[in-house]
């Protein structure tokens, strides 16, 4: 009976009685699991591949000989294989070095203080807190309201909007009365006048970089700030 030919990565069967024993004959697919990527059923040594030839020469049938066409087809199977898990090689060493890169370049904005979204705002012992927000077109007024962590309005204070682009603002870590604000964590809430009516607005807040981290699940990098981690994707200016 003619042995057909077996592809690439399939597994070698047991040769019949009077063939060679399964011990010297081909090796089967790498365990099961992937190896960068690569299926179970495509993982297979070069020496695995020969005795895989081997075995189908030693065992097909020589009044009915494999077609030598195949083989050859078999072997170009190999090599493309060989490269794929070349190239899955040489993308995972890309991909460490960029990570690498993101750190380095991460560890530049270290005590600089970046401009992203969000209401928290780390005010330190005699300090301020900064930020920008854009107006929509129309404002007529912006109102900064501070609240401390117990949710108790601590300031309020009307800003100028900009004609055009962020408009900047700036709370003086004093109370309504005129008296120092405690250190410690405040929330800030926005809002617009806009034709006579209120909008809330999404203000951008001044955060001071501490310390740099890779992301695990995104591979993106996230700055940690005196006000939580911020994503480098999010930041709109570095001071």
């Amino acid at each position: 009976m003619s042995a057909s030919t077996l592809p690439i990565g399939s597994t070698l069967n047991a040769p019949a009685a009077g063939s060679a024993s399964g011990s010297n004959g081909a090796t089967s697919a790498a365990a099961a699991g992937t190896v960068n990527g690569i299926p179970a059923n495509m993982q297979i040594s070069q020496a695995g591949f020969l005795q895989l030839i081997s075995s189908q020469m030693r065992n097909q049938n020589p009044l009915n000989p494999t077609d030598p066409t195949q083989f050859l087809s078999q072997i170009e199977g190999l090599s493309e294989v060989s490269s794929l898990q070349s190239l899955q090689t040489s993308i995972s060493g890309l991909a460490s070095g960029l990570q690498a890169s993101q750190v380095l370049s991460g560890t530049s904005l270290l005590g600089h203080s970046v401009l992203a979204p969000g209401s928290a705002a780390n005010l330190a012992a005699g300090g301020s807190v900064s930020g920008a927000v854009t107006a929509p077109a129309g404002t007529s007024s912006l109102t900064v309201a501070v609240s401390n962590s117990a949710g108790a309005l601590v300031d309020a204070f009307s800003v100028a909007p900009a004609a055009s682009g962020y408009t900047n603002f700036t709370w003086n870590g004093t109370t309504a009365s005129g008296s120092a604000a405690p250190a410690g964590q405040y929330t800030l809430a926005l809002s617009a006048t806009v034709g006579g009516s209120s909008q809330s607005l999404s203000p951008l807040v001044y955060s001071q970089v501490q310390s740099v981290t890779i992301d695990p699940s995104t591979q993106t990098l996230q700055l940690n700030t005196v006000n939580g981690t911020v994503p480098l994707s999010s930041v709109v200016n570095i001071q």
